[in-house]
């Protein structure tokens, strides 16, 4: 009857524990951060984002879709990330399992020796044998392996997020080294005709200088303009080959030279839709890697929280021991205790625990805001450069077509003696860096299309 009674006064005061615990930790709750105006300049209620796009509906050159594939199967720094992942969630299997008891089993032999006081010379040797097994379980009273539990998984969906985070940017850097490499190609064949056009108007000064109609000056000027593009092309040839390497370095393959179609063949996505910036939490990979770092050290904050009150431990243990051998005749032997714990002076350990989770709390939620700012401002920069390459197109042209004309127009007027010869070197140099500038202007129209979409949280879908 007394037995009876305490046991009953236990399972009161376990249930009135666990009721109590419910106070101790807390949920998360996501946080209420004001969004509006995230993007600069773009006020839209349209949902629909490039972001959700498979990155082949991007990027439709099929030597660029090849190159990015390889990268995503063979990339070191993305099988790196994976690795990652299935380190956090071996630790989150471990947690899992602190909910049931531990089990150990021993097996030990003891031989001991002393002398016979009684018989000189002689000595009394003993032996004993034991095999024991012993089990130990903690109460999840105050919810601390429930919220180690759902700090692991946090962390574990952190390590999946940052692998998306390194997909999205391998995907992104691979296109925008692959449209730079276009644009040095197309660079190298515009100064490579720069330069037999130079040559050519070389020629003719050199004509003109036998006809008494320029000096020896325009001649030697005109060639001297003629090598000052020529030796512009070693550079743009070194450019070529370092971002080959560069391309093969992310894709995980050694140095070599890189299969690719041409600048003009490229086609711009028609319509750029960012959707409205809510969308961000779920599709770009870096603000859901901030969330989950802020809900890790939520739960490690509960976690210390639990600290201050008592643990309460069943452990038990079962054994055999013999003086002859384990299977021979011997003692059972067995035991069960139950334990609370209560910290009563811990010299501050527990409060520290405590104001350094919270303190780590606080600080991720200002990089969890502070990656929410940063994507606003790549999307805004990102748009924003695409609408001014495009604003150049125009204008460019007209430039480039003016420029031409310019040239042409100056020659025949030197040729009849109506012109200086430096009003030609200045229209053919005039007229050679626009070009220049037209091939700039395309790659950072691709470009921008690539880092918007890297912005929004394209690439890993």
């Amino acid at each position: 009857m007394k037995r009876n009674l305490i046991l009953q006064k236990c399972i009161v005061c376990l249930i009135t524990l666990i009721v109590t615990s419910c106070s101790i930790t807390k949920s998360y709750q996501s946080q209420n951060i004001n969004l509006k105006g995230l993007y600069r300049d773009i006020n839209t209620t349209d949902t629909v984002t490039i972001a959700n796009l498979h990155w082949k509906d991007i990027f439709t050159d099929t030597l660029l879709q090849k190159l990015i594939n390889t990268g995503i199967n063979q990339s070191p720094d993305l099988q790196s990330a994976y690795s990652r992942i299935r380190q956090a969630a071996a630790y989150y299997e471990q947690s899992r399992l602190q909910f049931f008891p531990s089990l150990d089993g021993n097996a030990t032999t003891t031989y001991a020796s002393s002398s016979n006081p009684q018989a000189i010379g002689k000595s009394v040797t003993g032996q004993q044998y034991q095999a024991t097994l012993v089990t130990s379980w903690e109460a999840n009273i105050w919810g601390k392996l429930k919220s180690t539990k759902r700090a692991n998984l946090a962390s574990m969906l952190q390590a999946t997020a940052n692998a998306r985070v390194v997909q999205t940017s391998l995907v992104a850097n691979i296109a925008a080294n692959y449209y730079t490499l276009l644009s040095l190609d197309q660079q190298l064949l515009i100064t490579q005709q720069s330069v037999k056009n130079w040559q050519t108007t070389v020629d003719v000064m050199k004509d003109l200088k036998k006809a008494n109609i320029v000096t020896a000056a325009a001649v030697v000027q005109s060639e001297a303009s003629k090598y000052a593009v020529s030796v512009t092309i070693p550079t743009l040839k070194q450019n070529i080959r370092e971002t080959e390497n560069q391309l093969n370095l992310l894709i995980g393959n050694s140095s070599g030279p890189i299969d690719r179609t041409t600048l003009d063949s490229q086609q711009s996505i028609s319509l750029l839709q960012t959707g409205v910036p809510t969308q961000l939490l779920a599709n770009r990979p870096d603000v859901q890697a901030a969330e989950y770092n802020l809900r890790y050290y939520f739960e490690m904050t509960n976690v210390a929280r639990t600290y201050f009150y008592p643990s309460f431990t069943i452990s038990a243990s079962a054994g055999y021991t013999s003086l002859s051998s384990f299977f021979g005749t011997g003692t059972w032997l067995g035991n069960l205790v139950m334990g609370l714990s209560q910290p009563i002076f811990d010299q501050g350990t527990n409060r520290t625990r405590l104001r350094v989770a919270h303190e780590q709390q606080q600080q991720a939620a200002l990089n969890f805001k502070s990656a929410l700012l940063t994507a606003g401002k790549d999307v805004s920069n990102a748009i924003y450069s695409y609408q001014m390459a495009s604003e150049k197109a125009t204008d460019r042209n007209l430039q480039l077509n003016n420029l031409e004309k310019s040239v042409e127009y100056t020659q025949q007027l030197v040729r009849n003696g109506y012109a200086n010869y430096t009003e030609v070197l200045t229209a053919q140099q005039s007229l050679l860096v626009t070009q220049l500038n037209k091939v700039n202007d395309k790659l950072q129209q691709l470009q921008a299309i690539v880092y918007l979409y890297q912005a929004l949280g394209g690439g890993w879908k």
